[in-house]
């Protein structure tokens, strides 16, 4: 563990903390050019076009996405890239739900596959968790850490690259796993306007829950944070400092009951010790909760959309119609549409029983979320899976 030691010491060298924390995940410096590529569009509903696209992220690796926008904007749009959770990708019932509901608000969403999920797996399958299995050394884990920071930046200069974006209003929201990545790319991406975390959120100490969650992707890129000291209120002073942060869970999501504490009593410690770090309470993250729920990716509903309306301003919604609007039950909406559900989180008190905003939101088949087609995507495939990039990052061993 020498090196990990001599480069934390380095990355402390370098100066400010956020360039700390992209340097201690190998985060590249430039980024990468997008060399963005095109790969054709569909309509989920009249009025809304999906694009395929991809472009490029860290060790040579390409991120095949879609973007949902408005097919006749009405002003500048607001951005929103969605960060998915374990075994989520760009055909997760949330990332195709939300990308229609927001581009319906006339908003530009954004939302790709993580490694070793959707097109970035070797078999394309989804909810393989590929990359959770431990690779040594060790810095392969904070490589595999820094390509999900690189992969988020990336989205951030896409949108800002689309002429019909507002580059100052762009924001994110991640679930799961992805709050925990947004976590971190929130403290030191200051190109976001604003971040949503769902079903997490609740950053520890030494040894507390994600320094012993899943080591790869989470556990040993968190540690290699320690640098930060008291790490919680360094990263969420640093989220303060960048824009507004929402942190958002339902009271009995699994997550937050790991550090056997009180969600609400923990997070208002938080904040606390985060405006202390800052030297002041404005620009502190938010809370929302959902009571009685668990595990879900609450981005989709109500109380979310309305402080997204506050900070990134929808062109073709207001605070009025949003509170206006229907919801829709998502455990019967996947039934109805026939859209797949992990059964792990299918469950009425989990996903399932999530309360989305909106009405008749199309589901939308997995093959026409595929940016290559077959052929092209097997004769690149070095280019985009996991497999690939573990390769190009043990060639730097």
């Amino acid at each position: 563990m020498l090196w990990l030691v001599l480069g934390l010491l380095a990355a402390a060298a370098a100066g400010g903390e956020p360039t700390q924390i992209r340097e201690a995940l190998f985060v590249p410096n430039p980024l990468p050019p997008l060399a963005v590529e095109h790969h054709g569009t569909f309509e989920p509903e009249p009025g809304i076009v999906a694009e395929r696209v991809s472009y490029a992220s860290a060790y040579g690796m390409r991120v095949p996405a879609i973007l949902y926008r408005p097919a006749r904007p009405s002003r500048k749009a607001p951005g929103l890239i969605v960060v998915n959770g374990h075994g989520g990708d760009k055909s997760s019932w949330y990332a195709t739900y939300s990308g229609v509901l927001y581009a319906r608000a006339g908003a530009f969403v954004l939302t790709y596959d993580p490694l070793g999920e959707g097109e970035r797996n070797g078999r394309r399958e989804s909810g393989t968790r590929e990359h959770d299995t431990l690779q040594k050394p060790d810095e392969i884990a904070l490589r595999l850490g820094g390509t999900m920071q690189t992969d988020v930046m990336q989205a951030v200069s896409y949108l800002a690259s689309r002429p019909e974006v507002d580059a100052s209003r762009i924001a994110a929201a991640g679930y799961s796993m992805g709050s925990f990545v947004l976590s971190i790319a929130c403290a030191h991406e200051t190109r976001l306007r604003a971040c949503v975390l769902a079903g997490g959120g609740n950053l520890d100490g030494p040894g507390e829950y994600w320094d012993t969650s899943k080591q790869m992707c989470q556990g040993l890129p968190y540690k290699a944070l320690s640098f930060l000291g008291r790490r919680p209120e360094r990263i969420f002073s640093l989220h303060a400092g960048r824009g507004p942060t929402l942190i958002v869970n339902g009271t009995e999501d699994t997550i937050l009951q790991h550090q056997r504490r009180d969600p609400k009593a923990y997070f208002r410690l938080l904040q606390r010790l985060a405006a202390e770090a800052r030297g002041t309470r404005e620009g502190v993250f938010e809370t929302l909760y959902e009571e009685k729920a668990g595990h879900r990716p609450l981005f989709v509903t109500r109380p979310v959309a309305l402080w997204l309306e506050r900070q990134i301003d929808f062109p073709d919604w207001t605070a009025a119609v949003i509170e206006s609007m229907p919801v829709t039950h998502i455990g019967s909406w996947a039934r109805d549409h026939r859209v797949a559900m992990d059964p792990l989180y299918a469950t009425e008190h989990r996903e399932g029983g999530t309360l989305a905003l909106g009405a008749d939101i199309p589901g939308i088949e997995r093959d026409r979320l595929h940016v290559l087609s077959r052929e092209e995507w097997e004769r690149r495939r070095g280019e985009f899976v996991y497999s690939g990039w573990l390769k190009r990052v043990r060639g730097l061993q």
